[in-house]
């Protein structure tokens, strides 16, 4: 990047940081902007970090600029509610992240030698624990490891992440027959907590089978992630097709006027 174009991307990020702060100014800001802290920001964190994934698996490149702009409002609108509390700036967080950078880079900004990602990798994480003040011995726990999936990531992706991890460190089927025994077992627990009148015990086996259908598509090589949101648009695409089929609203129709429209969509999305 030529010294122009870093001055042109300063300036462009010079004028957002104006332009949020300006919403948050008590006098003339936007009273939405002002009423935000950053816990009533967390849904609209995770919404634009969605949204970039969906733009950038569609491979939209406008798409993918947009959402990436969206996802950076929310991370200068946060450090600007905490410079505003004084907890912390944006320079903080530009300065933290680069400095973590070069810590766990040392293959590149130091004398470490590696032959491969793998080992990038390992000393990622043997720096990263470090920083953490874990012990080599309570780095290595494997509990410790998943527990930062669980807190950190989606269920459905933390669940992925937790067998895979699992699986390599022997909680493992000897086959997929046993997998497929399992599913059936929790199946089975999960019909019966449904007869019972305990939400907390329904919703625990209902885990343990979605956990379970986790471990069959690692066992396939399959992503639930991708497939689940693929069913969504598939609905969706569905239910939109169906909305120009129908000659008045869909809450007008009865269940088999309904399925008649579904198959209709599904044919015509078919072709």
């Amino acid at each position: 990047m030529n010294p122009s174009t870093n001055q042109s991307v300063l300036n462009a990020l010079q004028r957002l940081i104006e332009v949020v702060a300006q919403l948050r100014a008590p006098e003339g800001g936007c009273p939405w902007d002002l009423a935000q802290t950053p816990q009533t920001l967390i849904p609209y964190v995770i919404e634009e970090a969605y949204e970039v994934v969906d733009a950038l698996q569609g491979d939209d490149k406008k798409a993918i600029a947009e959402e990436l702009g969206d996802l950076l409002l929310q991370v200068v609108l946060q450090a600007q509610i905490a410079e505003e509390d004084r907890d912390f700036t944006l320079e903080d967080v530009a300065e933290g992240i680069t400095n973590k950078l070069i810590r766990r880079h040392p293959h590149v900004f130091g004398d470490v030698k590696v032959e491969n990602a793998e080992e990038v990798n390992q000393n990622w994480e043997q720096i990263k624990s470090a920083e953490k003040g874990e012990t080599p011995e309570q780095a290595a726990l494997l509990s410790r490891k998943l527990d930062r999936y669980a807190r950190s990531l989606p269920a459905l992706m933390a669940g992925m992440k937790i067998s895979t991890k699992a699986a390599a460190a022997g909680f493992e089927w000897k086959n997929v027959e046993g997998v497929w025994s399992k599913f059936d077992e929790e199946l089975e627990e999960f019909k019966e907590a449904l007869e019972t009148q305990d939400k907390a015990h329904q919703e625990s086996e209902l885990g343990d089978l979605l956990f379970t259908i986790i471990n069959l598509a690692r066992w396939y090589d399959l992503d639930p992630f991708a497939g689940l949101q693929g069913t969504n648009r598939r609905f969706i695409q569905r239910l939109e097709v169906m909305e120009k089929f129908a000659e008045r609203p869909l809450t007008t129709y009865d269940l088999e006027e309904l399925e008649s429209l579904w198959q209709q969509a599904k044919a015509q999305l078919k072709q």
